[in-house]
């Protein structure tokens, strides 16, 4: 595969005018709300990298990570589901229209072939096992949420893309249409279809494919459906943009929660499991879905963590959680109505 190809492109000169003139955008990058380092004060990459080296027990399964099969070409056309597949990538049809989040079908979260390979288990499904897709919807352009390979599987298969500023410049660099492409800022909303409107909101992360950190704007999204209001979250450490869009946009039915490859080393890009429990609480969600675990190794916490702990604090604090199995369907009209099987603990 071509290496530079992969890369994408940076924004042109006509978007970078465009961005300079944006509050979110300052010296050719784009900002978080808050400062937001990379690493916790004092820290340094040198230092995180030898602590990498040493042994950590539980990083990965040892057995295979369990899935469902689901028929996702099949699925009647009045079912209002969510599918995950594992890490970022999951799949919501919803009141007639079909949605794609993240999709990273290539087995690898990185450029370089093998180097973060894919759980056993949790690659079961490909771009070949997915339904014509009315929306594909990329949080952010770092490798585990914008895969080159499958995004380019599915080109003839999905109708729009929606993405931060920035991140449409890739797609064009790929051969993808101009006007398949929405791309946009936070707080701008964009309307999709009858009764569907998408609103890019803000999380506290960052992007860049390689060297070049924050060319593109990363995102969340809010999407409001005829029956249903999603808080669709990408990466994000915990911030006030979490209170903020809850009381812009709340309350929430359900809200897919980055949870997983945090280290209290790194505490502002990824939120830790007791942090996600408040960012639920303040975007007024009635359930939530914690996603970005169960397939790939990017942090030296247990695999299994995100969902033994996440799950306990929603326990003590009385919040519904859904948690399926890669592949298993969750029914979005019987949400908080299903008990979940924990089943993490099996491999644990």
């Amino acid at each position: 595969m071509n290496f530079k190809k992969q890369m994408g492109q940076f924004p042109n000169e006509k978007r970078k005018t465009y961005f300079s003139t944006l509050s979110n955008y300052t010296n050719g990058k784009f900002q978080n709300i808050l400062p937001t380092p990379a690493l916790l004060e004092g820290e340094s990459m040198t230092k995180l990298l030898f602590q990498t080296l040493r042994r950590t027990e539980n990083v990965s399964p040892k057995l295979p990570v369990p899935f469902v099969i689901t028929d996702l070409k099949n699925l009647k056309p009045d079912e209002n589901v969510l599918v995950w597949f594992g890490h970022s990538s999951y799949f919501i049809q919803i009141d007639g229209q079909k949605f794609l989040i993240d999709p990273v079908f290539s087995g690898n979260a990185s450029p370089m072939p093998g180097s973060i390979k894919a759980f056993a288990g949790s690659d079961h499904y490909k771009p070949e096992d997915m339904p014509e897709i009315d929306f594909l919807l990329i949080s952010h352009d770092h490798w585990d949420h914008l895969d080159y390979s499958t995004v380019q599987t599915l080109k003839d298969k999905v109708g729009k893309v929606i993405c931060g500023l920035g991140t449409g410049q890739h797609f064009e660099y790929w051969g993808w249409e101009t006007e398949r492409i929405i791309e946009k800022n936070w707080w701008e909303s964009v309307g999709l279809a009858d009764g569907f409107t998408i609103t890019l909101t803000p999380a506290r992360h960052f992007s860049g494919r390689l060297l070049n950190r924050n060319i593109s704007l990363w995102t969340s999204f809010v999407l409001q459906t005829p029956s249903k209001k999603l808080f669709l979250g990408g990466d994000s450490g915990y911030g006030n943009h979490f209170a903020e869009i809850g009381n812009k946009y709340g309350p929430f039915d359900l809200a897919i929660m980055e949870c997983g490859q945090y280290n209290e080393k790194w505490p502002y890009i990824h939120s830790l499991p007791e942090q996600i429990i408040k960012e639920v609480q303040e975007l007024k969600a009635e359930n939530f879905i914690p996603v970005h675990n169960s397939k790939f190794k990017l942090a030296q916490h247990p695999w299994f963590e995100p969902l033994e702990l996440v799950s306990k604090y929603a326990e003590e604090n009385s919040i519904p959680v859904t948690l399926p199995m890669i592949g298993e369907k969750a029914d979005l009209d019987q949400l908080g109505k299903v008990t979940w099987k924990k089943w993490w603990q099996e491999l644990m």
